[in-house]
């Protein structure tokens, strides 16, 4: 009887466990969302397109209806975001190309990453503290302003995905298990890599079962040409196209391809972060001065580490130029001055030259008018280059040039002769991120004999340095009775960053009584005063790296007066400690 009773209570529990299955489907299918008309859902999925471009892949694998919604939507997939290698399948760039249409303008971002850099390098690299100073056309960083995407991981069956939709009041996330039939879908996000190789952005994770090593070695050596035939063909439809590598790949010749008409291409950037050794290509960039190819519309040009001709017309015209040549190039000064004035109405400009040679021709002055970010790294020749530069409304300038001469009488001779500019940012000789090759960063350092420039900066905000004497600096931004001082110098500075700049002796103190004056404790009765009827800001953000030893009894006191203060201590082995301690 017992056993009997079991056996009815086991049908029983199925027959629930059946009918609960039923309720479920049936309150899906009559779900409210179901109800939804056809257009309010584009809708909806466009709002969400405009948070997360790659949105297309998770909401196609949700259920058919809303599969054949998104694939009807060309513009749900023109917007190409994928973080790679070469031994993934090149056939997602030809299936997004493909879903986009054939009019569609097309953004395009694709960061090849090596597979050398394995995730304990990944690791190690993260825990680093890079700091990058040169301003980039999209923000600062590789990738920046770029959100978690989802890695596509060719070969997996179900996934939990996560929907954001668009709601009045906020972004409701609703998790779905879903069965996709598709061969490329949407896996969850591995952990992303560091931020100053790929961004935000997790990498496209090969699946490699069951496949030898001689075949691997095939897919690698073909990727590129693979690639860039499908994005080739689409190049009338290039909006804006960035291709970042970490290091020369093996289909690197397929780079070549990129020539012809590209009519709605406002921004163009290929990127390397490790310099090699190419020869020259026969590309857009490398195009004949007579060439006709229409960029009408191009505002935006990045070249890092690969082959460019000075003389391209593609370097004319523009709003903002990037450029960081290749060990092998060798460009005359009076060359790189026709670039600058091939392009007057610059507004974001950032050269780095390792290896110049001296002007042909002499150097006129070049005036632009429009430049608010001016950013020059490399050779000390290029120091004669900003002595041919006007720059009447210069906000940022970051000066990493290995000068041979007192650095401060270049930059006041640049700012007297551009008719003093309200200059809100100075960094000197503090590049510190990766593919920074110049000398100058490890060793003349700012080469600044003396401070007393900073006076007639009372617009500066940011100020960084990298590798000067750390008493001088300090007691210069110090209360105005100090060294000879009748004004306060930089009054509206809120942050200090210094590199390298080791202190001796009193160094400590000095920073002390440096950020008590511009910082005193309310609480204590401490005020600021005024002087030469000038009050100064209140520092807001203090970082120092391998500055000097402050200790936990200094690191605790500055936190009571700065709201941010980064600091990692000075190395025996002249490298950093560690990422950067937050006090």
């Amino acid at each position: 009887m017992v056993e009997e009773s079991q056996c009815a209570i086991r049908e029983l529990e199925h027959d629930l466990a059946v009918l609960e299955d039923k309720v479920v489907l049936t309150r899906a299918y009559i779900s409210p969302i179901k109800r939804l008309p056809h257009e309010l859902l584009r809708h909806i999925f466009l709002f969400n397109f405009e948070d997360c471009p790659w949105s297309a892949w998770v909401l196609s694998a949700v259920c058919s209806l809303w599969r054949r919604l998104v694939l009807s939507m060309p513009t749900m997939w023109s917007k190409v975001r994928l973080v790679t290698t070469q031994a993934s399948s090149a056939e997602t760039i030809r299936l997004w190309l493909e879903r986009s249409g054939r009019s569609v303008p097309l953004d395009i971002e694709i960061v090849l990453r090596s597979p050398s850099l394995h995730p304990g390098a990944a690791e190690s690299a993260s825990r680093r503290r890079v700091l990058s100073i040169s301003p980039h056309p999209a923000g600062d960083g590789w990738g920046a302003g770029w959100t978690t995407p989802p890695a596509l991981h060719p070969g997996t069956n179900a996934t939990a995905v996560h929907l954001q939709l668009a709601h009045a009041g906020g972004v409701h996330v609703f998790p779905t298990q879903v069965l996709v039939a598709d061969p490329t879908v949407v896996a969850p996000p591995s952990p992303p890599h560091p931020t100053e190789y790929w961004g935000d952005m997790p990498p496209l994770v090969p699946s490699e079962r069951g496949t030898s090593s001689q075949h691997r070695s095939r897919k690698n050596m073909h990727w590129g040409h693979i690639a860039f035939y499908y994005l080739v063909e689409q190049m009338h439809r290039w909006e804006r196209f960035v291709f970042r590598f970490d290091k020369q790949f093996t289909s690197i010749g397929a780079l070549k391809s990129i020539e012809g008409d590209a009519p709605l291409l406002r921004e163009f950037e290929v990127s390397c972060t490790e310099p090699a050794f190419y020869g020259d290509w026969k590309w857009l960039p490398s195009a004949a001065a007579n060439s006709q190819f229409d960029i009408s519309k191009m505002t935006t040009l990045t070249l890092h580490h690969v082959p460019f001709k000075w003389s391209s017309p593609m370097l004319r015209n523009l709003r903002s130029l990037s450029l960081r040549t290749l060990p092998t190039v060798h460009i005359a000064l009076d060359r790189i001055l026709y670039i600058i004035a091939s392009n007057s109405q610059l507004e974001n400009l950032s050269l780095h030259f390792t290896s110049p040679n001296p002007p042909v021709l002499p150097l006129t002055p070049t005036t632009l008018p429009e430049l608010k970010v001016f950013s020059l790294g490399g050779h000390y020749l290029l120091s004669s280059l900003v002595d041919s530069l006007l720059l009447p409304s210069l906000d940022t300038l970051i000066l990493d040039i290995d000068a041979r001469e007192p650095v401060e009488d270049t930059v006041s001779a640049l700012l007297a002769r551009s008719n003093n500019p309200p200059l809100t940012r100075l960094s000197l000789a503090y590049g510190l991120g990766p593919g920074s090759h110049s000398g100058f960063y490890w060793g003349s350092g700012a080469g600044v004999a003396s401070w007393h420039f900073l006076s007639e900066l009372d617009h500066l905000r940011s100020l960084q340095v990298g590798s000067a004497p750390f008493e001088p600096l300090l007691s210069t931004l110090g209360a105005p009775d100090d060294d000879g001082q009748d004004h306060w110098v930089c009054p509206n500075l809120v942050t200090l960053a210094m590199h390298g700049c080791h202190a001796h002796g009193d160094g400590v103190a000095k920073l002390v009584q440096m950020v008590d004056v511009r910082n005193p404790d309310p609480a204590a009765g401490g005020m600021l005063f005024a002087a030469g009827g000038v009050t100064p800001a209140r520092l807001k953000h203090l970082e120092l790296y391998e500055c000097a030893t402050l200790g936990p009894d200094v690191m605790k006191w500055l936190k009571t007066r700065i709201d941010e203060v980064v600091c990692t201590e000075p190395s025996f082995e002249g490298r950093y400690c560690g990422e950067g301690s937050h006090w």
